[in-house]
């Protein structure tokens, strides 16, 4: 008796349980499909190629992005509203953070807080190209 009462409550618990929900579809995106020339964002100048991966992606509100300043182009001096993370994967450039300048090279990662303000600069013959993470606000998707 005690085992039927048993399974009756634990039959009632699954049935009453509340259902997980619906997992997001996980995606795999490559740098060919998503590639845009865009010219320098803030208005840097020069040509970029922007790599936007997931951006749309449902629910996601994290934005992760590669970024190739070609010969010339920069990221215009802003001021930073949400944190933001470059990592530098090849090529040279010059970061200018709070008005102190300073050369970026490969294995070179960069952390901006809200308030603060920066630019980075293509110097050299190689590309400058970079990984940029930050969280999305209501209007940084379209950067």
């Amino acid at each position: 008796m005690v085992r039927i009462a048993v399974a009756g409550v634990a039959s009632l618990c699954l049935l009453l349980s509340p259902l997980a929900p619906p997992q997001a579809p996980s995606l795999i995106e490559h740098d060919s499909v998503v590639a845009t020339r865009q010219p320098g964002p803030h208005n840097g100048g020069g040509e970029t190629t922007a790599y936007s991966f997931f951006a749309r992606a449902p629910d996601l509100h994290l934005v992760f992005r590669k970024r190739a300043l070609h010969r010339g182009a920069a990221i215009g001096y802003h001021r930073q509203e949400e944190d933001e993370i470059y990592y530098v994967l090849s090529g040279t450039g010059e970061l200018t953070l709070n008005g102190a300048r300073s050369v970026v090279i490969p294995g070179t990662a960069i952390l901006t807080r809200p308030g603060s303000s920066h630019g980075l600069r293509q110097v050299g013959s190689d590309d400058l190209v970079v990984i940029i993470a930050y969280q999305q606000s209501g209007s940084a998707r379209g950067r």
